[in-house]
């Protein structure tokens, strides 16, 4: 049996996909706020308790002009403000650690959070 040359092998994995430039993906996640005291932070229809490290995109519909949407953990920090009100896209790199979602004004009972491992 014959030996391929160095430059097939390396197509070869080029075409599997073993190398190269492909973009990791970037997952997205669905943050809501309000009406009422209700915070969620979902992927797809499941709540979020758990992530690989990673770049994702955090799309967050903020329904009530007395709450905000509040992201903080390692390397993060982001919020919408009490007066917001509409839909907001950020995007995040997020590092091993416990991540908090919350409703500033209403932190003792609006507030969830995740682990990055």
């Amino acid at each position: 049996m014959r030996s391929l040359p160095a430059f097939a092998i390396a197509a070869l994995a080029l075409a599997a996909g073993g190398c190269g430039g492909a973009a990791p993906k970037t997952e997205t996640l669905h943050g809501t706020t309000g009406p009422g005291f209700v915070i969620r932070l979902t992927e797809g229809r499941t709540r979020v308790t758990t992530l690989r490290p990673g770049s994702y995109t955090i799309q967050v519909v903020d329904r009530a002009a007395d709450h905000n949407f509040s992201l903080v953990g390692p390397g993060v920090r982001e919020e919408t403000t009490t007066a917001q009100v509409g839909t907001f896209t950020w995007h995040v790199r997020l590092r091993k650690g416990t991540y908090t979602y919350l409703c500033t004004p209403h932190a003792s009972i609006m507030r969830g959070s995740f682990v990055v491992a």
